[in-house]
């Protein structure tokens, strides 16, 4: 049975389960599930634990299966906790995951928490985590996205007894905010728990003001270059700038942001190509592998997009890929960074501008 975790309190309430299977990228999110449920156990009698991680192929599996049948000589109840950071169990994992999910029906003395990464769509197809779905609750923690950042934040800020100020101010302060702990949830956390001891509810009412936001929280935004994309096909300009300057901070790799925006590039001409050729536009996207946030970025732009300036854009991103390989362009920055930003500007800009009477783009290219 598969809940989310905006769910996890209220299922909890209703009564504990026996198994329980949380997978997702996000630490801070994870850690705060699991401890929820830890809690609950705890109210009800799960007063030892164990833990066991998973790592290599030759991990011992027997140990994990005999601590679920093992009974404990200072409680009855016990908590089996299985951590596997790779995602990957093996074929013996396989085999013994399938075996504690069918092994925890009906079971109120055992209570078997499984921890993995985010995982593919093939895993999550798999014989081992269907069992694990089908016989427990699986649990999915997703990342927070950009624009529901300044919500999540304006929530835990509550949670502590805080508010920024009413209006366009306060929301002007929640943006900041999440540009400085944009991809980093956990520091995020830790900044909102610095403005509480700084700042303490009881001061002012609770409300924080912009100038005290600027002067506290630091600068630990996380970029990775799949979100860049995401940024450049909304025309969102000033967050492609800081993103690009984020990634070359932390050494990202100049070809990998530039595969990233010339392989956006690519795709959107050959969907172009395929609407083009008298495909529907779902298929296109579909048979070029364009789906979630991207497909719906992808719709919004490509009517923005004539064939000259996808011309433009990928003789663009030709000269790019010299560049940072070393060549030298007429008219181009000569550093590999100036010249990405330079590309994911380009494009930027053109996803931000819509053209005057531009009409229903799916219904034209049927």
């Amino acid at each position: 049975m598969q809940i989310g975790a905006n769910q996890l309190t209220n299922h909890l309430q209703r009564g504990l389960k026996s198994l329980y299977t949380l997978h997702g990228d996000e630490p801070l999110l994870q850690q705060e599930a699991l401890d929820a449920i830890r809690a609950v156990a705890r109210e009800q009698g799960y007063t030892e634990r164990t833990s066991h991680t998973v790592a290599g192929a030759h991990f011992d599996w027997s140990e994990v299966l005999a601590a679920g049948g093992s009974l404990s000589l200072f409680a009855d109840k016990q908590i089996v906790e299985i951590r596997i950071p790779s995602g990957k169990p093996g074929k013996d994992g396989s085999v013994a995951l399938q075996q504690l999910a069918v092994a925890a029906q009906g079971n109120d003395t055992l209570l078997t928490i499984v921890l993995l990464p985010r995982l593919d769509k093939m895993t999550k197809s798999s014989a081992w985590f269907g069992a694990l779905d089908g016989n427990g609750v699986t649990l999915e923690v997703s990342p927070v996205e950009r624009n529901a950042l300044p919500t999540w934040i304006a929530q835990r800020l509550g949670a502590q007894g805080q508010r920024v100020e009413p209006g366009e101010q306060g929301q002007r302060t929640l943006q900041f905010f999440a540009d400085r702990v944009e991809g980093n949830l956990l520091a995020a956390h830790q900044e909102i728990q610095k403005l509480g001891l700084l700042f303490p509810a009881e001061a002012n009412g609770g409300v924080l003001t912009f100038e005290q936001v600027e002067s506290a929280v630091l600068n630990v935004a996380r970029y990775d270059v799949f979100k860049l994309s995401e940024a450049v096909l909304a025309g969102q300009a000033q967050r492609v700038q800081r993103m690009l300057d984020g990634l070359q901070a932390e050494g990202e790799a100049e070809v990998l942001v530039h595969y990233t925006l010339a392989e956006d590039i690519r795709a959107l001409k050959r969907v172009k190509d395929a609407i083009a050729e008298g495909r529907p536009l779902p298929m296109a996207l579909r048979e070029n592998r364009i789906w979630g946030p991207r497909e719906r970025l992808f719709e919004r732009v490509l009517p923005r997009l004539s064939e000259s300036k996808l011309a433009e854009l990928l003789q663009s991103a030709h000269v790019v890929d010299g560049i940072v390989k070393g060549l030298k362009q007429p008219d181009w920055p000569t550093t590999g960074w100036q010249a990405l930003h330079r590309l994911a500007l380009q494009l930027c800009g053109l996803c931000a501008v819509a053209p005057a009477g531009a009409g229903n783009f799916q219904n034209r290219s049927r």
